[in-house]
């Protein structure tokens, strides 16, 4: 339930397109031929932005990196994949004199470092091998057994799969996050079948490893199973790195931890114990006397619902900045500024921007003309700063400024959209829902201009997620059939503090669903909707309150539940992990009345609708048998109802292909779609 899908979806990840204005919404087509760009990176003269372009579904979806020139002219791709790499490149980062990018591509059988010169030249990587520091096939009762009097066989190095890394600013470290390589001894007992899985007992982990640049020696750092991130001092002479415990210890509680590792000595990292195990996303002040770090809020919030802290370290006081901020923290690691303070992203209702924090907790806001900025992004000299954003209707944009309070200018980028479509924003409305004022956005259709349309209600995931004013294709391609949109942020959605994301708790399908249903009968009243074609469909948390919509109510002509829960009880059990449903409702065991009664399958004899399901088979956040448990019950029940599932596809991934993000798989997002305009015209009659 934790993945949101449907709320923006990282389509702010997609660029501007051909300023001529569109001929029509997308097509199925046109939906499988929009390119998405992300992930900038300013030079360290200020003077480029190096960027990752995924290619469109229909053309792979590989990603490249670009080079966007702060001056203008054209934007330049820098790195091409040969036809055997699926992947392609990303995670493009500087060297700090500028003379190279770095970059992670899968050319061979390994994730590698590769280093491209910007004044000509290939790419190559760097020889990265370690001595295996961890072995199942050498345990004393692994299989097949030993024969008498065989000798084991000197482990040798072997290359490593890179999972992350950290350049320093001085440029002579690299710190690297790689996950322990499969040994040849572990080759042969999948060979033989000898692969029984010992859950939680695993012996591998991503460790952190430092790469001296010139002479090329690679050394692990002394931090424990399993390191998660790190982020450099400005001088370089320290790491902060984050962890997790290993073999699911998450799922007991949170388990997480900073450490500090000295470039003195590296081989022995020192936890910080006055950080709480709910910390991530941790950088240094500029200065480096202080940790920014981003936390579990100080108030009763859902897991995940975080607030902004800082750890002067000599006196080892930890302070919280945000407690009782009006608005939610958004994705952005804590950037500290030269002159002090620190910038993050976060929500108000339907926008995210960038905040400057200071350390007596005030705040401002960094003022932008877009409704939503995912990222700032800036280098050590701070000699210029490039935004990523968007608003509704109007396709994502790169901003840049010399210095913060300047007015931004819009730089090129690659074109991402197909030709000849349009978009269209939405109109922001608010109604009242018990004691709440809950706000939606609302998509009108042309046809709107001269008559009633169906309208489709859309819920976003989570449930700690919400929508934003982000441009979205999902929505166009709806629109361009004829059809309103309407999209909810009931109580449980981010933007509106932690109070307001803790309504929901103990209540799921309750007073949220009240919410939604009080947002239909507002539009129903004030906006040229058609009463009697009405559809709802929602992803992961959607999905979910999808399954209750059906056992609630009989107002919708049809309802698409996607990646749903079903059953609180055997989600509890199967899913990857499960501590963040248990702030919600508790374990089910001690708690069954709370489980069963937030469970849609609880209600399923009372299900009328016709009922559409979509699922990725791979999918570990909410397993295939949550929509198989609601398939069999609904079919029983002689209701309705269809159950695709999708091979291959996890949670995140066949979310992303319905919305429109770049896939790899090239008919997912397509079969699904397309599905869903015929469950909703046959539900509509003509679907006008």
């Amino acid at each position: 339930m934790r993945i949101t899908f449907g709320c923006g979806l990282g389509l702010a990840a997609l660029t501007a397109f051909a300023q001529e204005k569109p001929a029509s919404f997308p097509t199925n087509e046109q939906m499988r031929h929009y390119r998405a760009i992300g992930d900038p990176q300013l030079s360290p003269d200020g003077k480029h932005v190096l960027l990752r372009v995924a290619d469109a579904t229909a053309d792979g979806a590989r990603g490249h990196l670009w080079l966007v020139d702060v001056a203008g002219g054209e934007p330049r791709q820098l790195t091409y994949s040969p036809e055997s790499d699926k992947r392609g490149e990303g995670s493009g980062q500087w060297m700090p004199d500028g003379q190279s990018i770095l970059f992670l591509a899968k050319r061979n059988e390994n994730l590698s470092l590769y280093r491209l010169p910007m004044n000509g030249g290939e790419a190559k990587p760097f020889d990265l091998k370690v001595t295996p520091l961890a072995d199942e096939s050498r345990r004393d009762d692994a299989l097949p057994p030993k024969k008498p009097g065989a000798t084991e066989d000197k482990p040798e190095p072997l290359p490593l799969d890179v999972e992350n890394f950290r350049v320093s600013p001085d440029g002579r470290t690299i710190a690297l996050i790689a996950q322990d390589p499969e040994t040849p001894g572990e080759k042969k007992q999948k060979e033989a079948k000898a692969d029984a899985a010992w859950v939680d007992h695993d012996l591998h982990g991503s460790r952190l490893y430092l790469l001296d640049v010139a002479t090329g020696k690679l050394t692990v750092a002394g931090v424990p199973l399993d390191v998660r991130g790190a982020a450099w001092s400005a001088d370089s002479s320290r790491l902060i790195v984050e962890r997790e415990e290993p073999n699911g210890a998450s799922d007991l509680g949170p388990s997480s931890s900073a450490w500090v590792v000295s470039m003195k000595d590296p081989a022995h990292g020192v936890k910080l114990d006055e950080l709480p195990p709910t910390v991530e996303a941790a950088s240094w002040s500029a200065d480096g006397n202080s940790l920014y770090f981003i936390a579990q809020a100080k108030r009763d919030a859902p897991p995940g619902y975080a607030d902004l802290y800082v750890d002067t370290l000599a006196s080892k006081s930890v302070k919280n900045l945000t407690d009782g901020f009006s608005g939610s923290l958004a994705g952005m690691e804590p950037l500290s500024l030269t002159d002090g303070g620190v910038l993050v992203t976060a929500e108000h209702g339907f926008e995210e921007g960038v905040v400057r924090f200071e350390t007596d907790g005030s705040a401002e806001p960094v003022k932008l003309p877009l409704a939503v900025v995912n990222a700032a992004v800036t280098n050590a000299a701070q000699n210029g700063w490039v935004f990523e954003g968007s608003s509704g209707g109007v396709a994502p944009q790169l901003l840049y400024v010399a210095k913060l309070g300047d007015a931004p200018k819009v730089l090129p980028t690659p074109s991402a959209a197909p030709e000849g479509v349009r978009s269209s924003a939405p109109i922001r409305l608010k109604w009242t829902s018990d004691a709440f004022t809950i706000e939606g956005m609302l998509y009108l259709p042309p046809d709107a201009a001269g008559k009633k349309v169906p309208l489709v209600v859309e819920v976003h995931g989570g449930p700690l997620g919400a929508y934003l004013d982000s441009y979205s294709i999902f929505s166009d391609f709806l629109l361009g059939h004829g059809w309103a949109v309407l999209r909810v942020n009931p109580r449980g959605s981010t933007g509106r503090g932690a109070e307001f994301a803790a309504a929901n708790k103990n209540d799921l399908g309750g007073g949220d669903y009240r919410d939604i249903m009080a947002g239909v009968d507002y539009v129903l009243k004030t906006e040229p909707i058609d009463p009697e074609k009405l559809a709802l469909m929602g992803y992961s948390y959607g999905g979910e309150m999808a399954g209750f919509v059906e056992v609630k109510t009989a107002r919708f002509k049809a309802i698409v539940s996607a990646a749903p829960v079903i059953d609180q009880n055997s989600e509890y059990g199967t899913e990857r992990g499960s501590y963040y449903d248990q702030w919600y409702y508790g374990k089910p065991w001690e708690h069954q009345q709370d489980a069963w009664r937030q469970s849609p399958l609880s209600g399923a004899a009372q299900a009328k609708t016709p009922f559409m399901l979509l699922q990725g088979e791979s999918d570990t956040t909410d397993p295939l048998g949550q929509s198989q448990e609601m398939y069999r019950a609904l079919r029983q029940m002689k209701v309705p109802v269809e159950l695709i599932t999708y091979p291959r596809d996890d949670h995140g991934p066949l979310g992303g292909a319905i919305y429109g993000l770049p896939s790899p798989e090239p008919w997912h997002g397509f079969d699904a779609r397309q599905r869903v305009v015929a469950f909703f015209e046959k539900a509509f009659g003509d679907g006008k």
